[in-house]
C-alpha cells in the first residue's frame, strides 16, 4: 500500500524530482515544496502520513524548527529528514526535534522508500552505517588541537599573569615592582616562578613563548603591549635571568 506523503526540500527541483520518482512507485504525493515560512503550515494543513524534509545544513540553528512545529500540531505525521552525512549531534538534533528518521541526500530511491515505510510503522528509520559512524565518533571523538596557551595560562596565578604581561612589555624588576606596588625582591620572586612554570630560562624566552602560543593575548585580555616589539626584545635581552 502506497504512502500518503509530502516532500519538502531546500531546492524545489529536487523536491519535485523526488516526488515524481515516488509517484511512479505507487505513492500518493500531496505536495512538493521548498522550505519556507509556510512549509510547516502546508504539512500541518494537509496532514500526510509521512513528510520527507530535506535540509542542506542540519547543523544550522533552527534547521529542525519545522519538525518541532509539525510534531507539536500533527504528532501522527512521521518526519524523515533528508540531508548530508551529519555529525552525531546532527542526528541527535533531528531526533530530538521529533524526526522519525534520517536518510542521506544521495540515498537510492529504494532506501528512501524503506525509510518512509518504517517511519509510517512507527519505527526509527536510520541506516545502520549512519548509526555506526555516529556511535564511533561519539565513543572516539577526534582529538582537539592542544591549546598550549590556555594550558600554560592555567599554571599561573593572577599575580603571575600580571607579571608575565609586564615582562612581555619590557619592564625590568624595578618597573614591575613599582607598577604592582610590591618590593623588588617580591617582583623578582614572581618572575622566577613565572619562568619556572613556563619551563623557560629567561624573560625573552617567556615573552616569545607567550606571544607564540597566544598566552599573552589571553593574559592581557586582548591588550597589546604598550611598547614596540624591538623594545620588548631589548628589555628582555637586557636581563636574561630573573
Amino acid at each position: 500500500m502506497g504512502v500518503r506523503l509530502m516532500v519538502v526540500d531546500d531546492h524545489r527541483l529536487l523536491a519535485e524530482a523526488l516526488a515524481s520518482a515516488l509517484k511512479l512507485r505507487g505513492h500518493r504525493v500531496l505536495a512538493a515544496a521548498a522550505p519556507s515560512a509556510g512549509a510547516a503550515d502546508l504539512v500541518v494543513s494537509r496532514a500526510p502520513e509521512v513528510c520527507l524534509l530535506g535540509t542542506a545544513a542540519p547543523a544550522e540553528p533552527g534547521a529542525f524548527d519545522p519538525v518541532v512545529r509539525i510534531k507539536r500540531e500533527r504528532p501522527q505525521v512521521a518526519v524523515v529528514v533528508l540531508g548530508p552525512v551529519p555529525s552525531p549531534l546532527g542526528i541527535a538534533a533531528a531526533f530530538a526535534a521529533g524526526a522519525s528518521g534520517y536518510v542521506r541526500h544521495n540515498e537510492r530511491i529504494e532506501g528512501v522508500e524503506r525509510a518512509m515505510m518504517k517511519a509510517r510503522a512507527g519505527e526509527a528509520a536510520v541506516e545502520p552505517q549512519l548509526l555506526q559512524g555516529a556511535f564511533a565518533e561519539l565513543l572516539n571523538p577526534a582529538a582537539q588541537p592542544d591549546d598550549e596557551g590556555a594550558r600554560l595560562l592555567q599554571l599561573l596565578t593572577p599575580r603571575e599573569v600580571e607579571v608575565l604581561v609586564r615582562v612581555a612589555e619590557g619592564e625590568d624588576t624595578r618597573l614591575i615592582a613599582a607598577g604592582m606596588g610590591i618590593a623588588p625582591s617580591t617582583a623578582r620572586t614572581h618572575v622566577q616562578r613565572v619562568l619556572m612554570k613556563l619551563g623557560v630560562g629567561s624573560r625573552l624566552e617567556a615573552a616569545a613563548l607567550a606571544a607564540r602560543t597566544g598566552l599573552l593575548d589571553r593574559a592581557a585580555g586582548g591588550r597589546t603591549p604598550s611598547v614596540p616589539a624591538p623594545a620588548v626584545a631589548r628589555g628582555a635581552v637586557g636581563r636574561q635571568g630573573p
